[in-house]
Order: structure tokens, then C-alpha cells, then sequence
């Protein structure tokens, strides 16, 4: 069966789901001549037990070192030859093989994603060279300080949790990483319920259905479901230092899942606090107090919770008045609401930002997949536009007291820090 919806901006969304369980999802704009294909498999670095802590993350890398049909030259350079780009990235659930092309190229680029998303052959040669490489990139992220705390506060806030580990894994893990448990892995988890076809751009729904139900032949099934986002510890402070003369400093709260309709609110929230330039903490810490160079909020969503966290890099004297002017700005939204003027212009941020980045066929992709993984279902982008203009200063009220629970509190600093100086303040 397959829905379809029109669009007040002229894009058509599709979904078809075949026998098997496999879900392709597109959103057809006439506007552009190219296409941003994905292969979406639903688990990610969640779904791993500790001994295989970066297992996900390994797999992504060896589906393109060689297939039964084409070697890892062959698949790097056939859509590079045609202008195009193939690439691939793990998150914390899920997992994703993409590529962009011109439409005339489709049927060139979906082989190759079948193919490497299907038939990758992991040598034990290819695994073992491959074991390296992926050690040197976690190397690489243990000393970028910027990366590295983001790891840390994780550990911090989740402790023994899954969505506590790195996505790499460990150096100890991925070298002792035995062929078989790689093989078992895929095996569980590469099922045709798990997987979604996600397209946009200049793209022909019928003939994706096609060409998809002749390339993909996933075995029948789901994923693994991994262990739910439970957090069992409290608030705690985390310092790792080194020789190094910054601070890195990242803290938490628990945040709002992906399916919470606060979700918008909290997005707006985050852009108020810590999304630009204009924002309080960017103004108030760089412009001001000239404390850093780089400061920002996020929110990091998950189908079961979500985490709102903010980052500020500063020199180690410094570090204990950031913190102290980053929670006295989060609590002091759970006071008092925010002035309709300030509500105005915080929405026509979200809607600028939202609306210019829905200009590019990936960031289309890539909210098209993850609404039918986690959703099942298709937001348009009017009707994401019109939850913002719904916003109301007494939502942005409502979830800072939802979220800001100091009892709650996660920090991790990568770096020089007093921590009796920090845990004063908290």
C-alpha cells in the first residue's frame, strides 16, 4: 500500500512498505534536478553490549572495504565517476548509508547501496586493517578535547547505560572485536522491518518501489530492541584533566524524547539560551565577559528521552564563573516567562533556520528517515512551521521546570578544572 500527501510547497510524500517489512519514504521536489538517497538501519550504538561497545560504528566501515561484487576501489570511485558522493554515519540509533546524485543516476547509486548494505564479504584481512584505521580515529577524537568531553559527559550522565559509551568504542574493544560476533551482529540487526529507504528530491516514487523491490532482499525481521533509556545516578561531576591549557565543559539535564510534543518548545528553549550569536549565553559569556570563544546549547533527542546539554570552552580561571552564568541563566527560565518580543523573535529564528535548511535534498533525507523511524509517520514542514507560531511563552516555562531539576545536573570538563571550586557552585 502507499500514502501519498501533497504539499503546500509543491513536494509529494510517498510511503510504500513491501511484503517484507522494508519502508521506502520519499519526498518528491520538482525544483531540483538532483537526489539524496539513505539506507537507514534502525540500531545504532545503544543496541551494543560492552564487549562489543563500537561494533555498529566498525560494521559501517566494513561494508565498504568490499562486496561479493565490487571491491572497496569499486565502490568509492563508481559514484564519484558520475559526480556524485557516497558516504555513511552511526548515531547512537541508527544507522545510515547515503548517497547523492543526479536523478538520471538512481538505479547506479542504489545498486551500489544494495549491494554494500547486503553483500559486504569482511574479510578477515580487510576487518583486521580496518580494526586500525578505526583505531586511529578514536585516538584522533581522545586528543580533540571539543569531542572527547562530549564522551565524557555521556559516561557521566548515563554511567553504565549503552547511550553512556562512545559510538567508536574503545581501542581495547574494537581490537579484540572477534569476525564472528561482527558477523552475528549484522545477521540480528540488518532485518527488513528495521530498515527505511528514505529519498529526496527529483525522485519517481514508482520506479524507487521498483528498483527496491528488485535490489533488497533483507532477511525478515526487526532489530535487537535495546535496553530503554533508563538514567540510574543523580548529579555528579566528572573532571578529566590533562596538560593542556583550556577547559572543556559540558553539562545536562534531562531532556525531552522525540516523540514528546514539548519537543518544539524545548528546540525553542535551546535556541533562546544558546543557538547563535544573538543568544543570552553566547552574548552574555563571549561579549560581555569575553570568557570564550565558543559557547553553545543542544538538545539531543532519542526515541525513549532526550538530554538538553550545553558547551563552553574557556581557559581554566575562568571556568567556574561560565558554569555558574550558564545555570543561572537555565534556572532563571524556570521564574518567569519570556516577553512576547522575545517569543517573536526566537520563532522567526526556528522558522528561518528550519525552513533554509529544508532547501537541501539531505537535510530532507535525513528528517524524512527519522520521522519514520521513530514516528512512523510524515511531519510536513508547514506543519512544523505552524507548531512554532503555536509557541507560547508559558511552554518555554513549562519545560525549563521540566528539565532544569538541579538534583538532575550532569557536568563533565575535559581539562584543568578546580572541581571543590565547581561543586560549590552546583
Amino acid at each position: 500500500m502507499t500514502k501519498r500527501l501533497v504539499q503546500s510547497d509543491g513536494s509529494i510524500y510517498q510511503k510504500t512498505t513491501l511484503k517484507n517489512g522494508l519502508r521506502i519514504v520519499t519526498e518528491r521536489n520538482q525544483s531540483v534536478r538532483s537526489i539524496s538517497i539513505g539506507v537507514w538501519i534502525d540500531v545504532g550504538a545503544r543496541n551494543e553490549s560492552q564487549e562489543l561497545n563500537g561494533v555498529t560504528h566498525l560494521i559501517e566501515h566494513m561494508l565498504f572495504k568490499g562486496t561479493k561484487n565490487r571491491n572497496a576501489k569499486q565502490i568509492a570511485s563508481e559514484l564519484e565517476n558520475i559526480g556524485g558522493s557516497l558516504n555513511a554515519f552511526t548515531s547512537k540509533e541508527s544507522t545510515c548509508y547515503l548517497a547523492r546524485v543526479m536523478y538520471e543516476h538512481l538505479e547506479t547509486a542504489l545498486d551500489v547501496l544494495a549491494d554494500l548494505s547486503q553483500n559486504a564479504t569482511l574479510t578477515p584481512n580487510n576487518l583486521n586493517k580496518e580494526k586500525k584505521v578505526v583505531c586511529e580515529e578514536i585516538k584522533e577524537s581522545l586528543e580533540t578535547p571539543s569531542d572527547h568531553v562530549h564522551d565524557l559527559f555521556a559516561e557521566a550522565y548515563w554511567g553504565d547505560h549503552a547511550l553512556g559509551r562512545p559510538i567508536l568504542g574503545s581501542i581495547d574493544t574494537v581490537t579484540k572485536m572477534p569476525r564472528k560476533s561482527i558477523l552475528n551482529y549484522i545477521k540480528n540487526n540488518y532485518k527488513a522491518e528495521s530498515v527505511v529507504l528514505a529519498v529526496s528530491g527529483a525522485i519517481s516514487h514508482n520506479k524507487l518501489v521498483k528498483l527496491a523491490r528488485e535490489k533488497f532482499n533483507f532477511a525478515q525481521g526487526k532489530a535487537e530492541i535495546p535496553a530503554l533509556a533508563e538514567r540510574t545516578r543523580q548529579k555528579c561531576l566528572t573532571v578529566d584533566s590533562n596538560g593542556q591549557s583550556q577547559s572543556h565543559l559540558c553539562i545536562g539535564f534531562p531532556g525531552i524524547n522525540y516523540r514528546d510534543p514539548l519537543r518544539t518548545a524545548v528546540i525553542a528553549l535551546s535556541t533562546y539560551l544558546g543557538g547563535g550569536m544573538s543568544s543570552v549565553l553566547f552574548q552574555k559569556i563571549r561579549e560581555q565577559k569575553g570568557l570564550a570563544y565558543t559557547v553553545y546549547t543542544y538538545h539531543e533527542t532519542f526515541r525513549d528521552a532526550g538530554i538538553f546539554g550545553a558547551y563552553v570552552a574557556t581557559e581554566p580561571k575562568s571556568l567556574t564563573e561560565a558554569l555558574g552564568m550558564m545555570l543561572k541563566e537555565c534556572y532563571r527560565l524556570k521564574k518567569k516567562k519570556l516577553p512576547a518580543i522575545t517569543m517573536d523573535q526566537i520563532k522567526a529564528q526556528l522558522k528561518g533556520n528550519l525552513t533554509l535548511a529544508m532547501e537541501s535534498t539531505s537535510a530532507r533525507m535525513n528528517r524524512l528517515a527519522r520521522q519514520e523511524l521513530v514516528l512512523e509517520r510524515f511531519y510536513s514542514l508547514d506543519q512544523t512551521l505552524k507548531e512554532i507560531d503555536s509557541l507560547k511563552s508559558a511552554d518555554i516555562l513549562k519545560v525549563a521546570n521540566l528539565m532544569f531539576d538541579n538534583d538532575r545536573l550532569a557536568i563533565a570538563v575535559k581539562g584543568p578544572a578546580n572541581k571543590k571550586a565547581l561543586e560549590n557552585v552546583i
